[in-house]
């Protein structure tokens, strides 16, 4: 090689280093600049801003406690209620029934299960009252009427478009009256003391030349669904509520109904339910409608804008004093409302988890993101409140009279800890608490130990009775694995000294269920599974859960300093196997027909080892192959709302992401989000399927796990525990390859 040559060889060389040595280092670097770049979380959610030109369509304005349901007019001039999670009301008890047992526990059984619940024929009427008693309640309605109090049609509203922005919370509608526009902005306050502020805005020449009015009437409670909830008017019985002025206000421009209603929990004690609505208002005065529990809002016609603020107090429940704060409070206007609502909203989507799928080579990538941010945005409206919500929410009363379900609260509460806004749980979490004294006196009373807990309650924690309360199992050990994460949030031993007496009380119920043979192996019996098929022996999910809750008890002991407790880990022990036939796990042995006449309902074998982590006694390929066998043959079109996400946390977790994307986005009738992103795979409400949060958050429990994948898969420190999740992520384990997915502030899932 000629010197020339050499000498271009050498300098070519040393660029190359050059190039190695610092151009390659400032890729990388500008590569983990991007990778540690914010998601832009604005961009997120403001590509699912809810549109649509649906007078009927209920929107939610809300804060996580009480839902002033809006229709296409900004109110509820054609339908919704405002729900909230304190407003409860009871019919009076029958004379005949005070003292009644059943009004403790919610139940006349008495002894170890058999079977069913029982209910005395000829005490009908009680079995009905404790079912409904206490239910929650319409609080008001607020409508667009003419100035001479008449209705409007539907058809007086044209050109109608409506939009509902999540990342502030303000609701605007735009159309027309009698050609004229009109524009009407609603949002909400964030909670003071149970104390919450919508307010209304509305723009129109139609204010100015009097032609509209707003009228706000109280209901009288009732589970009467229409499109309204409630008794109005003639059909409404007479109750006491008074008409006042506002202490600090001297002028026609604010109002306050205060509206007392008798109640009767059952317990030997009847006192009254209080509450309060007041109503500023800016460019009109206000008024009361013909000794009706009613406001009327008229324009004072100094210009086209009137602004209306209506604030609802927390009630007063069984005959406590009631503080009629809103009596003196200063009122809000518009301005500070929507200042409140953008607040709140925005302070929500900064905090805790994000994830954007934009960059997705499949076409579906829009519509499960559009999912992922409304679940988020619904969950914050109606289950971030002072107690676990329905399975409706605060959309509808639930055909379980508004009350909740213990074994749903781990639908509704726990995505809250792998998105990192556990925040939003703090206060419904303590439904445990609040109820425990009502599951010890249950398990009293059936001859049990430890804590035996209630199914379809309301506030006052009684249970309600049904054909499978008592043995329907899967809700036991849910307060278990909400330690468990909340240990994971928080692991001190303030944590574990705050659950202890649940943790410890729950197992001992656990534990204390099952029967022995004279083998000396522990069956469930009897037992209704999550499924609800039937009563069978020794079903295959509650086989494991209890497995779960045996073993994170004994551990919550050690962590306590504590020695396992031996009856726990004997009986955890001689569990029975989980049943299985032909390789795949089924319902039960005695349901060993699982995929060929029982494949509806809930598919209760995928939660074994999804829902669940790693378990002795479960097998992975044995779920595998039954997840996939379900997915084939199950009747997707008669299952509910969180069915999806249950079986896509176990695809996810066997390995097939392939399967668990195509499980969210299944077109079941079931698997449906409406245009608000709510889950439409409940109950019906007043025809087809009705609202069902169950959906919404298993939804987002299900995404955490795929974006940040499970413990058993996670890197592991020198004594083989998992390392904590990264802050963010452009990998998501539970996706397959063709989905870019980016993600940030997630929580592993157990």
């Amino acid at each position: 090689m000629s010197t020339s040559l050499l000498s271009t060889w050498a300098r070519f060389t040393s660029l190359l280093i050059l190039i190695v040595a610092f151009v390659l280092p400032s890729l990388n670097l500008a590569l983990a600049a991007e990778l540690e770049r914010p998601l832009d979380r604005h961009a997120i959610v403001e590509r699912h801003v809810i549109e649509t030109d649906a007078l009927e369509a209920l929107l939610p304005v809300a804060n996580g406690n009480i839902s002033f349901n809006v229709d296409g007019a900004g109110m509820q001039t054609f339908r919704g209620d405002v729900l909230s999670h304190w407003g409860w009301f009871s019919e009076a008890l029958p004379e005949k029934f005070v003292g009644e047992k059943a009004l403790d526990t919610g139940t006349f059984a008495t002894g170890r299960l058999t079977g069913s619940d029982p209910f005395p024929k000829d005490k009908g009427d009680l079995y009905n009252w404790i079912r409904q008693s206490p239910h929650q309640m319409n609080l008001a309605r607020t409508r667009l009427l003419r100035a001479d109090g008449q209705e409007l049609k539907p058809e007086d509203i044209k050109n109608l478009k409506r939009t509902l922005d999540p990342w502030t919370g303000v609701h605007v509608a735009e159309f027309e009256i009698d050609g004229a526009p009109v524009r009407v902005a609603t949002c909400i306050s964030n909670e003071k003391n149970l104390d919450s502020t919508v307010a209304l805005c509305i723009d129109s020449k139609l204010v100015r030349n009097g032609a509209l009015i707003v009228v706000l009437d109280l209901p009288y409670p009732s589970l009467d669904h229409g499109a309204w909830t409630g008794l109005f008017g003639d059909k409404a019985p007479q109750t006491p509520f008074v008409f006042t002025r506002a202490n600090r206000v001297h002028d026609e421009s604010a109002a306050i109904l205060e509206r007392t209603l008798k109640n009767d929990y059952g317990r030997g004690v009847i006192g009254d339910f209080s509450y309060d609505v007041r109503v500023d208002a800016q460019g009109a005065t206000t008024s009361q409608r013909a000794n009706e529990p009613a406001i009327v809002v008229t324009p004072t016609r100094q210009d086209d804008r009137m602004e209306i603020s209506i604030c609802f107090d927390g009630g007063s429940y069984v005959g406590s004093p009631c503080d009629h704060s809103v009596r003196d409070a200063d009122p809000l206007s518009y301005d500070e409302v929507e200042k409140e609502s953008r607040e709140r909203w925005e302070e929500f989507w900064r905090c805790g988890g994000a994830v954007d799928l934009s960059e997705s080579e499949d076409p579906r990538w829009f519509e499960l993101e559009r999912r992922i941010v409304l679940s988020q945005f619904q969950m914050g409206c109606n289950a971030a409140g002072d107690w676990p919500c329905s399975e409706s929410g605060l959309i509808a009363i639930c055909p379980w009279s508004g009350r909740f379900h213990l074994e749903m609260v781990w639908w509704h509460i726990l995505h809250w800890y792998v998105w990192d806004r556990a925040q939003y749980a703090d206060k419904s979490i303590n439904i445990y608490d609040f109820v425990k004294d009502g599951a010890r006196e249950l398990a009293r009373q059936l001859d049990y130990r430890g804590y035996k807990w209630q199914k379809e309650i309301a506030p006052d924690g009684r249970t309600a009775p049904w054909v499978g309360n008592l043995a329907l199992l899967w809700k036991q050990p849910h307060p278990i694995f909400f330690a468990e994460m909340e240990y994971r949030r928080n692991p001190t031993r303030e944590t574990l000294e705050r659950w202890q007496d649940i943790v410890e009380q729950t197992a001992e119920h656990i534990a204390d269920y099952p029967k022995q043979d004279e083998n000396g192996v522990y069956h469930l019996d009897p037992v209704m599974p999550p499924s609800e098929l039937g009563f069978t022996v020794d079903t295959v999910f509650d086989l494991a859960y209890w497995r779960f809750a045996l073993d994170y008890a004994n551990l919550w002991r050690v962590r306590l300093g504590e020695e396992p407790n031996a009856n726990w880990q004997k009986v955890r022990d001689n569990l029975a196997p989980l049943p299985q036939k032909d390789g795949y796990y089924v319902h039960s042995a005695q349901w060993s027909d699982t995929y060929v006449k029982r494949n509806w309902e809930h598919p209760d074998l995928v939660g074994v080892y999804g829902m669940l982590p790693p378990l002795e006694g479960v097998d992975k390929q044995t779920t595998e192959r039954s997840v996939e066998r379900a997915i084939q043959t199950w009747q997707w079109n008669r299952c509910w709302g969180w069915d999806f996400p249950w079986t896509a946390m176990a695809a996810s977790r066997v390995g097939r992401p392939e399967l668990a994307v195509d499980m969210l986005l299944n077109d079941s009738v079931c698997n449906v989000y409406d245009v608000s992103g709510v889950n439409l795979g409940g109950p019906a409400v007043g025809g087809g399927k009705g609202p069902y949060l169950p959906g919404n958050g298993g939804l987002l429990y299900a995404i955490a796990g795929m974006c940040v994948g499970y413990d058993e898969y996670a890197p592991k420190d020198a004594n083989g525990a998992p390392l904590p999740e990264p802050s963010s992520g452009d990998q998501a384990p539970g996706f397959p390859a063709k989905w870019k997915v980016k993600w940030e502030g997630l929580k592993r899932p157990l």
